[in-house]
């Protein structure tokens, strides 16, 4: 058999990818960390452009607790997207869809697809989804690689997950009550159906899915030299077995469907009368959608002790968003109650053209992105002074926040923030992932870019609607 080891060594990519990942295990601490070097950043600045000290510390403090309302927001997307992935009716699909794929380049491709599929409904879904997934392929499909099947897995999260149904900026800016008070004169509220439903925003990510298939499907190693899970020391516990039957009348409650079905059925009402009262596309906001998944997911499980053990086993993976929303909330009043809103509007204006802009914006989120690993709080912390900006070159408000979204997403294939969910079902490493993953920003950084920049010159400008 040859040396696995030997000849992943001397590939160039492979090399790459271990040096980066190493870099950002060594050097890069938690992304919280970095939610607490954005605070300190911010009030210097706010120093440098002449603020007091006293009104940045106010409004430091009276911004902080801002966007409590979108913090669970989004820890309910998490939440929703766990307890729906590990239904058993969902557990059941996944056994079914991993008997698909026979090869290992074929099983590659399919979970990219796949991960990516899930990911424009949810991203917490799809990490989920696609880690279960590949647990099953892993066990059916000989000889396919360990590494390149989980790098698939998360490129949902590395792609197109922005462009959907979860966007963290898009459902911001659809739900009215979700806009910070000091964010919403700037962007007005802008439908799904001027950001993620646009075509132009449905080409870019069926453009981004079809690269990425291809690219995971190619590279895929030969089984000759693939690395099995086997290979990598990978075990996975049995599953978990549940507790005993009930015994008291309590238990025999907590087991009954009776209860869990017939409040299904009144929110599923619910969200039908949204969808009739508001149309399709407008009922999608940020409340609808995580009350959908809590619908799903209690009529799934079926019964109020499965569904209350899923969603304590999701929890753990909210802790980021509960503790570092309320830091960039804070990060937010410094800049949008501050000249600084201004200062970096203008400054945004003196570097770019009405041509340039896009482009601009594309690479500034996706590098502000690797030390700010979050959709939402990165956004409510650029959209002040971007979209002021796209205002004044008269730039597609919609498209602007797509252009964020796509970029938001490159650097997570560097950031090994958002693979720890992953990391935690397939028992590996960033390091394991990061070679595919920059495999994969090589092909998405040119593309994101240049439509981008193309789309934004067929879009016409259109006035906030405030």
């Amino acid at each position: 058999m040859p040396d696995h080891r030997g000849s992943d060594a001397r590939s160039p990519l492979t090399r790459l990818g271990a040096a980066l990942t190493d870099l950002c295990e060594r050097y890069f601490p938690d992304a919280f960390v970095f939610a607490l070097a954005g605070v300190v950043l911010v009030f210097l600045a706010g120093l440098a452009v002449g603020e007091r000290p006293a009104r940045l510390v106010a409004e430091f403090g009276n911004g902080f607790w801002a966007l409590v309302p979108f913090t669970m927001q989004m820890a309910l997307v998490i939440v929703g997207g766990f307890v729906v992935a590990t239904s058993p009716a969902v557990s059941g699909l996944i056994r079914r869809l991993a008997a698909i794929p026979r090869t290992p380049r074929a099983a590659v491709a399919f979970v990219a697809f796949f991960g990516m599929a899930s990911s424009l409904v949810s991203w917490g879904l799809s990490l989920i989804f696609t880690g279960l997934l590949v647990r099953e392929v892993t066990r059916r499909v000989q000889r396919v690689d360990y590494r390149a099947i989980g790098a698939a897995a998360y490129l949902g999260l590395g792609s197109v997950w922005a462009l959907g149904l979860s966007s963290s900026a898009a459902l911001l800016q659809a739900t009215r009550s979700a806009i910070p008070p000091a964010l919403l004169p700037v962007t007005g509220v802008i439908p799904l159906s001027q950001t993620i439903f646009l075509w132009q925003s449905l080409v870019l990510a069926a453009v981004l899915i079809v690269v990425s298939v291809v690219v995971a499907y190619v590279s895929c190693p030969p089984p000759e030299r693939a690395r099995t899970a086997e290979e990598m020391g990978v075990r996975f516990e049995p599953p978990e077995v549940g507790p005993e039957g009930p015994k008291t009348p309590g238990e025999k409650l907590e087991a009954s469907p009776i209860l869990a079905v017939a409040v299904g059925l009144l929110m599923l009402a619910y969200l039908g009368q949204q969808v009739r009262d508001k149309g399709p596309v407008a009922a999608a906001d940020l409340n609808n959608f995580n009350f959908a998944f809590l619908t799903l997911g209690l009529l799934l499980h079926w019964r109020p002790r499965s569904f209350l053990r899923a969603v304590a086993r999701s929890v753990p993976a909210t802790a980021g968003v509960l503790i570092q929303y309320p830091f960039y909330a804070g990060i937010l009043g410094l800049i949008s109650k501050t000249s600084l809103a201004a200062t970096l509007a203008e400054l945004f204006v003196r570097v770019t053209t009405p041509g340039t802009f896009p482009v601009v914006v594309a690479l500034y989120s996706a590098g502000l992105g690797l030390f700010v690993p979050s959709g939402g709080g990165k956004w409510i912390v650029e959209a002040p002074y971007v979209m002021a900006a796209a205002r004044t070159w008269s730039v597609h408000l919609g498209w602007t926040v797509q252009i964020y979204n796509a970029a938001e997403a490159l650097p997570n294939l560097v950031n090994p923030f958002w693979m720890l969910p992953l990391m935690g079902i397939l028992n590996l490493r960033a390091r394991d992932l990061a070679g595919y993953s920059i495999l994969q920003l090589l092909f998405h950084a040119p593309v994101v870019v240049f439509l981008g920049w193309l789309f934004a010159r067929t879009l016409p400008y259109l006035p906030p609607a405030l």
